[in-house]
């Protein structure tokens, strides 16, 4: 099972790079949409250093959001989808294959950026490490959750409209505890216990989303 779960994030991460617009468009998004925000607030440095945790986490957040749409969509419009869930493998299995390859293609990009967009708004160096640690956390959380919406809109009309008001309620515990790790750390708090409840929301949706996200899967495709 595992060496089929390797060869499917292999073959997702040839699609992704072969292409690569999705993650890319996240990533430009996400970098745009941190610069945008001096713009807009003005330069001030000490506003720029409170808001700045705060603003790399929600564009991080919706920049994630921009692949999940295709997540299962293209696989379910070409029948690779079908001819996956007739394989001996299980589709829980294959939902943490396409997961990881999102989060590789996605996560991993936004939170290599992150620290120089932090350079750009000014934070406190004391929270490059905790903001570096919650990404690390939070990203694949918000892959799992959105694999979930991305599985339930298959075949809908407006998908993307709708995978929105599905997920984004899910993702505010996320973007919460990420803040707070980061805003933690800058004044000279703890961040260990905003860690440890990504960590622990983390391994929560590892077991809890698979499943879910497979059923739906498997309705979508009788």
């Amino acid at each position: 099972m595992l060496k089929s779960a390797f060869v499917l994030i292999q073959r997702d991460l040839r699609l992704a790079l072969r292409h690569g617009m999705d993650s890319l468009m996240a990533v430009v998004f996400f970098v745009l949409a941190v610069v945008l925000f001096p713009f807009g607030v003005g330069p001030e440095p000490d506003m720029l250093t409170r808001i700045a945790p705060g603003v790399i986490w929600v564009a991080a957040l919706l920049a994630s959001m921009l692949a999940l749409e295709r997540l299962f969509q293209t696989d379910y419009e070409d029948g690779s989808l079908e001819l996956l869930s007739l394989a001996p493998v299980p589709m829980e299995a294959v939902v943490l294959a396409k997961v990881i390859a999102h989060w590789l293609t996605t996560g991993l990009p936004l939170i290599a950026a992150a620290p120089l967009l932090a350079i750009f708004l000014n934070m406190e160096e004391r929270g490059f490490l905790a903001l570096i640690g919650a990404l690390a956390l939070g990203t694949p959380l918000l892959s799992l959750i959105g694999a979930v919406g991305a599985a339930l809109i298959l075949g809908s009309r407006r998908g993307g409209v709708l995978l929105s008001l599905l997920v984004l309620p899910l993702f505010i515990p996320v973007l919460i505890f990420g803040v707070a790790a980061v805003d933690a750390a800058a004044f000279g708090f703890a961040v260990r216990p905003h860690l440890l409840m990504l960590g622990g929301l983390l391994l929560g949706a590892l077991v809890l989303t698979p499943w879910a996200a497979a059923a739906a899967l498997r309705q979508a495709v009788e």
